[in-house]
This record gives structure tokens, sequence and C-alpha cells, in this order.
């Protein structure tokens, strides 16, 4: 299941960055709302997945509550969630 999560986190941040960085300047200077309609709709399906994992793995992978409120906390800030998958897994894995 850490790698699913591993692989959403990758898309959640993907699809983040791609609507501020992307969607949003076409829809507000280039008159291109479409743009945020499907990237927006793809970002809202992985953010939700993305926190229904952590709430997973928080109960089966004994999570402290802190860590918890981190990992969805970074969620919703640009490059967030490639800060947790480096900070929390990959090191873990390198090791």
């Amino acid at each position: 299941m850490t790698k699913l999560f591993l692989t959403i986190a990758k898309l959640e941040g993907i699809s983040l960055i791609l609507l501020l960085g992307l969607a949003m300047p076409l829809k507000y200077y280039f008159d291109q709302p479409n743009y945020v309609k499907h990237i927006g709709m793809a970002h809202g399906v992985l953010f939700i997945v993305y926190i229904l994992l952590s709430c997973y793995l928080y109960f089966n992978e004994s999570w402290s509550i802190r860590k918890l409120i981190f990992v969805c906390a970074a969620s919703v800030l640009p490059f967030g969630t490639f800060y947790i998958e480096h900070q929390y897994f990959r090191k873990k894995t390198n090791k």
C-alpha cells in the first residue's frame, strides 16, 4: 500500500503544480478555462485518494497523529508531497 501512496503522492504533487502553474494562468491571462476544469478534476480526485490513503496508513502503519497531520497539510502546498515522499519514505528505503 505504501508504493501506491508514493505514486499517488507524486501524481497529486504534479497535478497541483500543473493546476497552479499552467491551468490557472491560462484561465486568467488567455481566457482558457477548460484546462482548469480538467486538471482541477484530476487534482481533486488525486487529492481525495491521497488523504484517504494517508488515513489508511495512519491506522495500519501505526503513524503518529503528528505525522498524519503533517502529511495531510503538505498536500496543499506546491511541492509538499515531494518533500513528504523524501522525508518519510525515501530516507527509510535507502538505509
